[in-house]
């Protein structure tokens, strides 16, 4: 048995896609400081979310538990921190807790962090450059509610440099949780001086997806405003769109100005985390720490012709988790097991020795991580959108089952009655033809819609 309780060391980007990773496979980026944690450790390759939107992931991975449980279903409703969490627990059995960075999980009262002894956030989501954050730490800060200041630099520098600061202050004696939240890649998408002619010269290729025309589903796809050619706006794009050009080339135009400004943010994620992984070697805590990597969703780079995320297909859907622990985890091994965010808080308390709670909805992937399967472990999971045609993207609501091989989905539809999707993920990887109304498929649209109710009753939802 190890002598010591492990240290954590979390680390959660902002709509990181996984196909954003070299680790991953990316035909479009490389990321060598992501990728030491793959090299050193486990690779999750069915990671997903139950929820494909930035607050209600957030609340899952702190709670271990589906947003109808924790009150998370959306961008305006605010979570409570009288709930139970992953770091309350871990501070009650003798971590120090620190969390720096974004939180988007409300301010004030009840919604600021709990379960941490310093907290350095950003209010919602926070600006590029020269951030506002707001400062609590126990036993130092006298307003309940922290302390703001605008600290000079680029975010995700600025939040890195905290982390740091906190680790180097520290108590070496005690084992230490610490969240270190970036705001990048979120839109708008604004580089660093140091990468801002990172790709320049080259020309992204753009996904196989990229000109789908949404004939073969409902109306969804269709409807959503996240196109790259129609919905990119001056403040994404930084300078107007050139005169003379055609639609597809406008297109192109538009693409190439997102996504290497996408690419950009991630660089200096990955800079940035080889600074606090060079300081773990540093320090003699890298067999110790259990680091993780992940971020609170994925994103479309372009497939399907968008950007953002919300909807239950694959590109965002899929998480990137990748865990370096030395003390039980296989360098450059890979799981391709179904593991979901709510998964992540039990896991966490599983290696810290700490009780999980049964309230949690989660399970501790700790078999996974030895390359053990459990004969009773998810073949399937549950997801549901709740922001029915909101005003910025105007997806529809949805809900659905994912097994290994098929998808499930019914969205709430537009007044008009519900419509659902179904796809064949081993003929139609990129889902672009549902199978639903296929005659072939009636017998299996059947039983997936019953493990769908079978799972909704699990978790106790009931759209």
């Amino acid at each position: 048995m190890p002598d010591r309780d492990p240290n954590f060391l979390f680390v959660m980007a902002d709509d990181h896609a996984a196909h954003a990773i070299s680790a991953y496979g990316s035909h479009i980026n490389k990321t060598p400081g992501i990728d030491r944690l793959a090299d050193g450790g486990m690779r999750f390759d069915n990671c997903f979310c139950v929820n494909s939107i930035c607050s209600p992931s957030r609340a899952a991975i702190l709670t271990g538990t589906y947003n109808h449980v924790n009150g998370v279903t959306d961008l305006d409703t605010l979570f409570d921190g009288r709930q139970v969490t992953f770091p309350k627990l871990l501070q009650a059995a003798g971590y120090q807790t620190a969390l720096v960075g974004k939180w988007h999980l409300g301010h004030g009262g009840v919604h600021d962090p709990t379960g941490f002894d310093y907290w350095d956030v950003l209010p919602d989501q926070g600006n590029y450059h020269n951030p506002e954050l707001i400062r609590w730490e126990r036993g130092v800060t006298r307003d309940d509610e922290g302390e703001r200041r605008v600290v000079a630099g680029y975010v995700t520098d600025v939040i890195t440099d905290l982390a740091l600061d906190w680790l180097h202050r520290r108590d070496p004696a005690r084992p230490f949780l610490l969240k270190l939240h970036h705001k990048a890649p979120h839109r708008p998408w604004q580089p660093d001086d140091a990468h801002a002619l990172l790709y320049e010269e080259l020309e992204v290729p753009a996904p196989p997806t990229f000109d789908d025309d949404y004939s073969h589903r409902g109306s969804a796809a269709r409807n959503a405003r996240m196109r790259i050619d129609r919905d990119l706006g001056l403040e994404d794009l930084k300078v107007p769109v050139p005169d003379r050009l055609s639609p597809a080339e406008s297109k192109h135009w538009k693409f190439q100005r997102y996504i290497k400004d996408y690419l950009r943010c991630v660089a200096s994620i990955d800079d940035n985390l080889m600074r606090v992984l060079d300081w773990l070697d540093a320090q003699g805590l890298s067999g110790d720490t259990v680091v993780l990597y992940t971020s609170d969703q994925g994103f479309f780079l372009g497939d399907h012709g968008w950007y953002d995320k919300r909807f239950m297909y694959e590109e965002s859907l899929r998480m990137p988790l990748l865990l370096r622990y030395p003390r039980e985890v296989r360098a450059g091994s890979m799981c391709t097991d179904m593991m979901l965010n709510v998964d992540i808080a039990p896991t966490i308390l599983d290696l810290a020795g700490v009780g999980i709670p049964r309230a949690m909805q989660g399970h501790s992937v700790r078999p996974l991580m030895h390359e053990r399967t459990p004969a009773d472990w998810r073949t399937s999971m549950y997801y549901r959108y709740w922001m029915h045609l909101d005003s910025s993207h105007a997806v529809q609501a949805h809900y659905g089952v994912r097994t290994g091989r098929y998808k499930l989905i019914r969205y709430d539809g537009k007044g008009d009655g519900p419509e659902w999707e179904l796809f064949d993920l081993e003929d139609d990887p990129v889902e672009i033809h549902s199978v639903y109304d296929d005659p072939a498929y009636a017998t299996l649209r059947a039983e997936l819609t019953d493990e769908l109710h079978r799972l909704q009753a699990e978790v106790g939802d009931a759209p």
